[in-house]
C-alpha cells in the first residue's frame, strides 16, 4: 500500500493519522469526553485531541480558561501512537518506479534508466516543499484546537500548492535544495509494457534501498539509487542554490504554524470564516482556492503576485489581465510584459472531472497538465482523504501526502530545522483512485508566460475520447457572458449555487450533481462515454 507515511526513521517522534479514519477518532473522542459547554464561536474539539469532528460540533471541553490541561496532551500523544500504530503508518512500504518511461514531476520528466536521471528525479522531487499536520501549535481562534490533525489535509494540500508557485516566483526555475535528503523506502525496476493480464507489469531486474538498512536490496551493479549509493556521483549543486537558502527558508516561514505567519493555517482558516468554515471543518478543493486568493491578496510579504480562481470552468483571459497588467490602473503607457507593471499570476481552476468518480476519458488530459511546465500541480486525493499531486508515470499519480502528524517547528527562530518541510519518501496511486474534486493549479511570471500557458493548456485540453474540455479559456470577461463579478474578487462559497456556463455548452448539456460526496458543489459535465 503506498499510502503509509514517511519511514519512521526520517522523522523521530512523527505520528500519522488518516482522514478516512475520522469516524473511528469520534467514536474515540465520544468515549472520552469530560462534560461540555457550548462555544459560541464553534468548533469541536478534545482539548488538544486530533482527529476531531471534522463537522465542527459547535461545542468546546469545560476546561481551565479555555485552554488543553497536561491530559489532553498526554491523551493527544497517546491517540497519536496509537494510530500510528493500529492503521500502519509505521510500516514500511516501497514505491516502485519504471526505470523503462518516464516520471513527470512539475513538467520535468526523467527516464530512470541511468544514475544521473535517478539523481535529477530525486532533487526534483525532495526540493518541493511538504506541509503536513503538526500538532502542539498556538490554539486556533474560537476553538481549543492545537492541531490540525484529522481535519486539515485539504489546506496543508493547498499550502503546498502555493507554496511550488512561490518557488517558481522567487526562486530560479533550476533550483533544487542543496541539502536534498537520500531516497528512502523506493525501489527502480524495468517493467515489460502492460497487458490486460498483467496490468502492474513483469519486473525484470529490480534495484532499490531500504531507509532502516540503507543497503541495496540486490548485489547487482546497477544500484545506485536511495541511501548513500549515490553519494559519490553526487555533483556539486551551483553556487547559487546555496544563495538562494535565505529565499527558500522565508519562503518555509510564511507557512508557519503560527497566528502571523501569511500562509500558515491560522491565517488560512480566518480567512475560510467568510466561505462559512471553522476550525475542525472539512475544507474542499474551491474554498480552499478562494482561500488562497484571498492570503495572497492580504499579505505584504509577497510583492508582484496575485492569484486568479477560475469560474465556472472557466479562465476569463481580460479578466486575468486586469488583475496583472498595473498600467491599466494607472495613467502611464502599456510597460513590457516582463517589466514591473506586469503582475505574475498563480491561476487555480477548481473542477469536477467526474460525478462520483473519475470519469475516464478525463486521465489523458490530466496527465498531459501534469507534463505542463507552467502547472503548479492539483489539490484532490482520494475521497475524503487529500493529497497533492506533483506528477505521473505510467497509469500512476505521483504525490505528497499531508497526513502525517509532526511536532510544530518554530519557524522565528534563525537557522530553525528544514528536514520536516521535505519528504524523501515518494508515493504513487492508479489514476482510477483520484477523487473528480479538485482544482488545478499553474503559474505565469509574464505577460508573455501567460499567453503561452494559454495555448499549451489548450493543447492539453484536447482529447479525442472527451467531447468537452475539463475547462476552457475565454476571451472577454464574465461579467460580459452575463456571471456576476468575476472570481478574482467575487468568490462563491462551497454551498453556494454556481451559475450554469451556457457560453461553455450546448443546451441540454448541462447538468448538476446534487448527490455528491464532498462539500463542493461543482458543475459537472455529463457525457456519453460510462463513468467505469
Amino acid at each position: 500500500m503506498n499510502s503509509v507515511s514517511p519511514s519512521a526513521v526520517q522523522y523521530v517522534g512523527g505520528v500519522g493519522v488518516v482522514c478516512q479514519d475520522d469516524t473511528l477518532q469520534r467514536e474515540e473522542t465520544k468515549r472520552s469526553q469530560q462534560p461540555q459547554v457550548v462555544d459560541p464561536g464553534g468548533g469541536s474539539s478534545f482539548g488538544n485531541q486530533q482527529g476531531t469532528d471534522v463537522g465542527g460540533g459547535g461545542t468546546r471541553e469545560a476546561t481551565t480558561a479555555g485552554e488543553p490541561d497536561e491530559v489532553d496532551k498526554l491523551k493527544t500523544k497517546l491517540m497519536s501512537a496509537w494510530n500510528n500504530v493500529k492503521y500502519g503508518w509505521s510500516v514500511k512500504s516501497k514505491t516502485t518506479f519504471n526505470k523503462s518511461s518516464p516520471v513527470t514531476v512539475m513538467g520535468h520528466s526523467y527516464l530512470l534508466n541511468s544514475e544521473g536521471e535517478v539523481e535529477r528525479f530525486r532533487r526534483a522531487f525532495v526540493s518541493r516543499l511538504w506541509l503536513t499536520y503538526r500538532r502542539e501549535f498556538p490554539q486556533l481562534e474560537g476553538s481549543t484546537l492545537t492541531t490540525d490533525c484529522g481535519w486539515g489535509c485539504m489546506l496543508r494540500s493547498g499550502q503546498m500548492l502555493l507554496a511550488q508557485g512561490l518557488l517558481l516566483h522567487l526562486l530560479p526555475r533550476d533550483w533544487s535544495w542543496p541539502d536534498a535528503q537520500q531516497f528512502a523506502d523506493v525501489d527502480f525496476e524495468a517493467l515489460r509494457p502492460r497487458s490486460p493480464s498483467r496490468a502492474g507489469g513483469v519486473p525484470i531486474p529490480s534495484f532499490g534501498y531500504s531507509s532502516s538498512s540503507r543497503t541495496p536490496t540486490t548485489p547487482q551493479k546497477t544500484s545506485m539509487p536511495g541511501g548513500t549509493a549515490l553519494n559519490h556521483t553526487q555533483k556539486k549543486r551551483p553556487e547559487s542554490d546555496r544563495q538562494a537558502e535565505p529565499l527558500h527558508r522565508r519562503v518555509v516561514a510564511w507557512f508557519g504554524d503560527e497566528p502571523p505567519a501569511p500562509f500558515g493555517v491560522h491565517q488560512l482558516v480566518e480567512l475560510g470564516k467568510s466561505s462559512g468554515k471553522k476550525a475542525g471543518d472539512w475544507y474542499g478543493p474551491s474554498v480552499v482556492a478562494h482561500i488562497l486568493r484571498k492570503a495572497v491578496a492580504k499579505t505584504s510579504e509577497v510583492h508582484n503576485l496575485a492569484v486568479y480562481v477560475a469560474q465556472d470552468c472557466t479562465v476569463y483571459k481580460k479578466d486575468v489581465v486586469h488583475l496583472c497588467d498595473q498600467s491599466l490602473n494607472q495613467s502611464i503607457s502599456d510597460p513590457e510584459p516582463s517589466g514591473p507593471g506586469w503582475k505574475s499570476v498563480i491561476i487555480l481552476v477548481p473542477v469536477r472531472l467526474g460525478g462520483d468518480s473519475l470519469n475516464p476519458s478525463y486521465i489523458e488530459c490530466v496527465r498531459n497538465i501534469l507534463r505542463l511546465e507552467c502547472c503548479i500541480g492539483i489539490i484532490g486525493g482520494k475521497p475524503k482523504h487529500s493529497l497533492f499531486f506533483i506528477g505521473c508515470q505510467d497509469e500512476q499519480l505521483l504525490y505528497l501526502d499531508p497526513h502525517y502528524c509532526q511536532a510544530v517547528v518554530d519557524v522565528t527562530q534563525d537557522n530553525f530545522p528544514l528536514e520536516s518541510f521535505h519528504c524523501s519518501s515518494p508515493r504513487k496511486m492508479p489514476f482510477s483512485r483520484m477523487d473528480p474534486s479538485c482544482t488545478i493549479g499553474f503559474y505565469a511570471k509574464n505577460k508573455k508566460d501567460f499567453e503561452s500557458l494559454c495555448s499549451a493548456v489548450c493543447v492539453a485540453l484536447s482529447s479525442p475520447d472527451e467531447k468537452y474540455p475539463i475547462f476552457t479559456f475565454m476571451e472577454g470577461q464574465a461579467q460580459d457572458y452575463g456571471l456576476v463579478g468575476h472570481s478574482s474578487s467575487h468568490p462563491h462559497s462551497d454551498t453556494s449555487p454556481i451559475p450554469g456556463p451556457a457560453h461553455m455548452l450546448p443546451q441540454g448539456k448541462l447538468s448538476r450533481s446534487n448527490n455528491i460526496g464532498s462539500s463542493d458543489d461543482f458543475v459537472f459535465l455529463v457525457v456519453s462515454s460510462p463513468v467505469m
